[in-house]
């Protein structure tokens, strides 16, 4: 969203000046039109001090939810999309999705389909969203297409808050464990260093280790830093490389503890997603080509993609998935049976149901697991540290 310097006159005559947010020029142009006013000259802002600046999603997932479950209220009450969008628009506490709807608004007043209108948008609006609004259009079943959106999203949105709230203990736990070892290695270990040489006694070579990386962190900390700073910039570059992502997607399945616990994630996320899209008479290779993009994992988007391959084909939608060892047999069989009996949607649900359940269950087993294990990481980490230096120790005692 930029934002552009305009200067018009009123209908009385009057001189006007401002700004305003806009996807594009002309979209600035009809809108300040729209407000009944005559623009002679509209500039693009470039200046950074323009910009707008946020972190994540643009719409919290529970503005989205709040979003969609009121919009097919109203449209369920009989309210016209044109006034539904306006009344949304009007009470839209965030700003982004505030703008983005009082754009959609004014394209469904020339006649543009929903469907259009939201594709202009999508930081707001998700392609799966936008397909399921147009298929809703198709078949007019819009506000419960909508409904189900939103009892979608709110499961992602659940799913994501247990992989988070699980992984969250372990990460905080594992940079605690590593600021605390660098610390003792910069700070206290050089003092113990000092009083060590004075002594003048031989020490062990496990001391003399930990003092030689004391010394390395002291006079090459740049380093760590650079490297840290260098690993988060090209990360996220070298994740969306197909080769290197499918490598990291495929090792983190196959993490201890984590591996299987994101894949029932996956899992749950893809059979949500095939389904809603299914239910809502989405055709099968368009539904699976959305779920395609919207996984998040490059493993599995690849296997898809092989399934939607068969299925063009003439084969089985679950042939390539049975070959693959990411996906187990109950999931492939479910498949199979839906897809002979008709009701594929209807078994995917049942699968989707199934994982969701799994995670509650493993989501409680890994927190209550993890929580000692991290605890003995901490103790040992510095607990080798502290050990190094009290060794020696001893050995100047029984010499004093």
């Amino acid at each position: 969203m930029a934002y552009y310097r305009y200067r018009a006159r009123s209908k009385e005559g009057k001189a006007r000046t401002g700004k305003v947010s806009a996807e594009s020029k002309q979209e600035a142009l009809t809108y300040l039109r729209s407000q009944g006013v005559v623009v002679y000259d509209v500039e693009e802002l470039n200046s950074f001090l323009y910009r707008d600046i946020h972190l994540g999603r643009q719409v919290k997932n529970r503005d989205f939810v709040l979003f969609l479950r009121q919009f097919a209220t109203l449209v369920d009450a009989g309210i016209s999309l044109v006034a539904a969008t306006s009344i949304l628009a009007e009470q839209a506490d965030n700003k982004y999705l505030k703008a983005a709807l009082e754009h959609v608004k004014q394209d469904l007043e020339t006649g543009v389909p929903l469907t259009d209108a939201m594709e202009k948008y999508p930081k707001i609006f998700p392609e799966l969203l936008v397909s399921m609004v147009h298929a809703g259009e198709i078949s007019g079943s819009l506000d419960d297409i909508l409904d189900n959106m939103a009892a979608y999203y709110e499961k992602q949105y659940r799913l994501k808050q247990k992989i988070a709230s699980s992984l969250a203990y372990p990460l905080a736990v594992g940079a605690i464990s590593i600021l605390v070892s660098i610390f003792l290695l910069v700070f206290i270990v050089p003092i113990f260093t000092e009083m060590f040489a004075s002594f003048g006694e031989d020490i062990p070579a496990y001391t003399a280790a930990v003092l030689k990386i004391s010394s390395l962190a002291q006079g090459y900390w740049w380093v760590i830093v650079m490297l840290a700073v260098l690993f988060s910039v090209l990360y996220p570059y070298l994740s969306k490389k197909t080769y290197i992502a499918d490598r990291l997607d495929r090792a983190k399945l196959k993490l201890p503890l984590f591996g299987k616990f994101l894949q029932k994630a996956l899992l749950a996320r893809m059979t949500q997603t095939l389904s809603s899209l299914l239910a809502s008479s989405v055709p099968i290779l368009q539904a699976i080509s959305i779920t395609e993009r919207v996984i998040g994992n490059k493993m599995f988007k690849q296997v898809l993609k092989r399934s939607r391959d068969a299925l063009e084909e003439g084969e089985s939608f679950a042939g390539p998935m049975k070959e693959h060892w990411a996906f187990p047999k109950l999931v492939t069989q479910m498949i199979a049976v839906g897809e002979s009996s008709g009701s594929l949607d209807k078994m995917l649900k049942k699968v989707a149901d199934f994982y969701e359940q799994e995670l509650d269950e493993a989501s409680d087993k890994l927190k209550s697991l993890i929580e000692p294990i991290m605890i003995v990481f901490l103790a040992v980490m510095v607990g080798a540290i502290v050990l190094a230096i009290i060794i020696p120790m001893f050995s100047i005692f029984e010499s004093i």
